[in-house]
């Protein structure tokens, strides 16, 4: 198999996952919000922001997806780097309020450095070959 078709299998696999657990927070926060790894339920009107995070998410992913079906290879690539960026911040939310370490590194920053990865690799692949040398 090859590397642009692992790539792809790779950042599929993102988009859906993004996508699933997106629309999961915009559905259903209640029951997906306890897995996100914050120790308590937001009070009052705080519910909302978890609508917020799931349209976050749904967008991230269309993003992704949108990229990936136009044949942007290059600006995908960038914009796994990128986007992993929000895992990265979501594990930060979660140490910096005393949420779950397991939950905060097995999760959300086994998420971003996966993508970040997947990125590199998108980006490993469409990087142009050196001319070659003539032999003389």
């Amino acid at each position: 198999m090859s590397l642009k078709n692992i790539n792809t299998v790779l950042t599929t696999a993102f988009i859906l996952f993004i996508l699933w657990f997106g629309m999961d927070f915009i559905v259903r926060p209640e029951t997906v919000a306890p897995g996100f790894g914050l120790p308590s339920w937001p009070s009052g009107d705080g519910g909302g922001f978890l609508v917020v995070k799931g349209v976050r998410d749904v967008v991230l992913a269309l993003v992704l997806g949108v990229l990936l079906v136009t044949g942007h290879r290059r600006a995908l690539g960038w914009v796994l780097l990128v986007e992993s960026f929000a895992a990265y911040g979501d594990m930060t939310t979660v140490l910096a309020h005393h949420g779950s370490v397991a939950t905060a590194l097995g999760v959300h920053a086994l998420t971003a450095t996966l993508m970040a990865v997947n990125g590199l690799l998108v980006l490993r692949e469409t990087r142009t070959a050196a001319p070659a040398l003539r032999s003389a």
